[in-house]
């Protein structure tokens, strides 16, 4: 389960947007909306949102993905109640809504528009919003038995949109070039041959780095947006890594080659000194070689019985 946030100041686009029937959409839930028509819906959440008038962005949109694994357990009533389950946990309370399900993906998921001006006419905080949402996720995607997916390997590129469609490629090319550099310079050599470029973020006036942007095409990306992953510290974690693992795996093998010299050389130079062979052919002399000395009797003294 993994949830997309957005905000914006226009109900009109959004409600046409989910209740858009190429998207074969059903209204799954909605409360404090008057649901006659279209326009009714629309007005409904413009009024409210006039109750708060410092709020320049009152539309709350937020899409529920779910992975096609669990295509089957999740019917219509049981997404409502995950649902339910992630506005309460988000503050999302005592305010419209509307939740609608669309099917024009592989994926089962739905949307969710909300007034963040709440009935009463105050905000609903979207303070470190993604962070918390995506903490529920997890939460939720345990509680329900949901599959749980390992990131970002089973998206479907040819289905994003821009700006996620450039964002991802950024993130493929990261996930394969890292493993393999190690340092900077070689990293940036590989992700140009990609047409991404390396900008790197400096702390005030200083010549310390404390973050790094990727740029292909026209979109730009903090590596940390690109992915948790792909900040500038853990990046640099890793090829500082991979250097020294390097490092370590050509000590290993200069010293193994150094060892296996040594030993070479100290065999040729004793030659056949211990090898056991007789000095001629006579078999006699190689029977005498292995001949062991025959034990003296000991003597007895006094009377033999």
């Amino acid at each position: 389960m993994m949830a997309k946030i957005t905000k914006g100041s226009s109900f009109k686009g959004v409600v046409k947007y989910i209740t858009d029937e190429k998207k074969e959409t059903q209204i799954l839930d909605a409360d404090g909306l008057r649901l006659k028509n279209l326009s009714s819906v629309i007005d409904s959440f413009v009024t409210q949102a006039g109750m708060n008038g410092r709020v320049s962005k009152p539309v709350g949109h937020i899409s529920l993905d779910f992975s096609a694994e669990d295509r089957e357990k999740l019917t219509n009533q049981l997404m409502v109640k995950i649902a339910h389950d992630y506005m309460k946990r988000m503050g999302i309370t005592d305010t419209q809504y509307i939740i609608a399900r669309h099917f024009d993906r592989e994926h089962p998921h739905i949307h969710l528009v909300f007034n963040r001006v709440d009935n009463n006419g105050k905000t609903i905080s979207d303070s470190n919003d993604r962070y918390r949402s995506e903490k529920i996720c997890k939460e939720l995607t345990h509680k329900y038995g949901l599959y749980y997916s390992t990131g970002k390997e089973n998206v479907k590129l040819h289905r994003l949109r821009e700006p996620d469609k450039t964002r991802y490629e950024i993130y493929d090319a990261l996930k394969a070039s890292v493993p393999r550099c190690k340092d900077w310079k070689q990293l940036m050599r590989e992700l140009d041959k990609a047409g991404i470029k390396t900008e790197f973020k400096t702390k005030g006036d200083t010549s310390t780095v404390e973050g790094v942007k990727f740029r292909k095409g026209e979109y730009t990306f903090n590596g940390s947006k690109v992915d948790r992953m792909c900040s500038y510290s853990k990046i640099d974690y890793q090829l500082k890594q991979n250097a020294r693992q390097s490092m370590q795996q050509n000590q290993a093998q200069s010293q193994s080659a150094t060892l296996q010299a040594g030993i070479e050389s100290v065999t040729s130079a004793l030659g056949g000194l211990f090898d056991i062979r007789p000095a001629s052919g006579n078999n006699d002399d190689q029977e005498y070689l292995y001949r062991q000395p025959k034990k003296k009797k000991k003597r007895r003294y006094g009377r033999q019985m």
